[in-house]
């Protein structure tokens, strides 16, 4: 078991003061305070810390989590003065979240599913996903690393059926909290290597030590279901394949035959696993071990054309500065989808990158239509999947973004 910090549950918060006229985004209850907008610290708040904020002239604002290394010097609590930050406190949020997770997955055949996003729940830096009877979580920021062990003990006796508590905190946001990367189990009882789950009627097999984020695409599950409406009798091509979440509702729902492209061998492994796992003929699906921009170009040298596209790239954007670049490869890698498209195709398109505005996704794959000599219509807007939502004081938690267009 990972090493748990004991937190005293009463304490007097240091103070946040910020510079004059800094407090619009606290006053619209933005829960990020940057490093730029404060003026000083009174006391020696430590990594992790409860903190008040206060307005240059001494109004509170926030009481929220400190972290001197990040960018985002506090992370917001609550915006409610008497409000402590305790075990209470943890209980009530993750409750809450629990909560809307069983209205919002009521009566389907899913087993798997976010429980808590973050900022949107309330509870800043803080993920945790459902796989069957095990709990994954991502402690991203120095206040959930502080109430690790807080956390760890109410998700225990929330979270109905409950094996085990299973830590994947390996990723590099970490590092801009001054934390090292972290794994392993943290109650309960080990996952085992991979963990059988149900989508929506659909069996897929994720390795939740290993695999992309805690293990599988959990924001993509409405929009497989919505790829499956289309599929059927199609010929698809799943680019970006990973494990072939997308092909095996295609198939389920009847396509004549499916494309898996992905860089990695392992993935398109339990991508053939999956096939089996539901029952499917794999003689109607191919797996592609390569460079999905590289074999999109033998494709159309080859003549090679499709009903269905999936595009579902790996975050392009990392900073502001990638923008340009990624905009570049969102485009080339569009294009040739629209040239690859048979008339009356349909094409679905992904960014993950939150920085990649909605309005410039369009234009990029309206420029990309464009220069492929393609006309196309928008039939739908996707986004992430209604587990994962998005609090309308935090916009940032909307980063999955999609476009379904018809080729005409």
């Amino acid at each position: 078991m990972a090493n748990m910090i004991n937190i005293p549950e009463t304490c007097q918060p240091a103070s946040i003061i910020l510079k004059p006229k800094r407090e619009k985004s606290l006053l619209n209850r933005h829960p990020w305070v940057f490093s730029g907008a404060i003026a000083r610290t009174d006391g020696q708040p430590r990594p992790g810390d409860t903190v008040d904020v206060l307005t240059a002239d001494g109004r509170w604002l926030t009481r929220g989590a400190y972290s001197p290394q990040s960018q985002i010097r506090v992370r917001a609590w609550s915006f409610d003065q008497a409000q402590a930050i305790d075990t209470g406190f943890f209980d009530k949020r993750l409750q809450r979240a629990l909560d809307l997770r069983r209205q919002l997955l009521a009566d389907t055949d899913t087993n798997a599913n976010r429980l808590v996003a973050g900022e949107s729940d309330g509870l800043p830096g803080l993920i945790v996903d459902r796989y069957d009877c095990w709990v994954v979580c991502q402690f991203l920021s120095a206040g959930t690393e502080r109430w690790k062990s807080i956390i760890v003990e109410c998700l225990d006796h929330l979270v109905p059926n409950l094996i085990g508590i299973y830590e994947r905190s390996d990723v590099d946001i970490r590092k801009k909290e001054g934390l090292v990367p972290a794994t392993g189990r943290l109650s309960g009882a080990e996952p085992p290597d991979q963990v059988d789950i149900r989508e929506n009627g659909c069996r897929y097999r994720v390795d939740v030590k290993g695999g992309h984020k805690t293990g599988f695409y959990l924001d993509q599950r409405d929009n497989r279901a919505c790829v499956a409406v289309y599929a059927k009798g199609a010929d698809m091509l799943n680019a970006f394949a990973y494990t072939g979440g997308f092909a095996v509702a295609a198939l389920r729902a009847g396509a004549a035959h499916v494309v898996n492209i992905d860089s990695s061998a392992s993935a398109l492994d339990l991508a053939r696993t999956h096939v089996a796992l539901n029952g499917l003929d794999s003689a109607r699906v191919d797996h592609v071990i390569g460079d999905v921009f590289s074999l999109l170009r033998r494709y159309r040298a080859d003549d090679r054309s499709f009903d269905v596209i999936v595009l579902d790239p790996p975050k392009f954007v990392n900073a502001k500065s990638d923008l340009m670049r990624a905009s570049r490869g969102y485009k080339d890698i569009n294009r040739l989808a629209f040239e690859l498209l048979r008339p009356g195709g349909t094409l679905f398109t992904f960014s993950c990158s939150g920085l990649m505005g909605r309005d410039l996704f369009q234009k990029i794959v309206a420029d990309a239509a464009l220069d492929a000599g393609r006309h196309a219509l928008i039939l739908h807007w996707l986004n992430q999947s209604p587990d994962h939502p998005t609090a309308l004081n935090f916009p940032e938690g909307s980063y999955l973004k999609g476009l379904v267009c018809r080729v005409v």
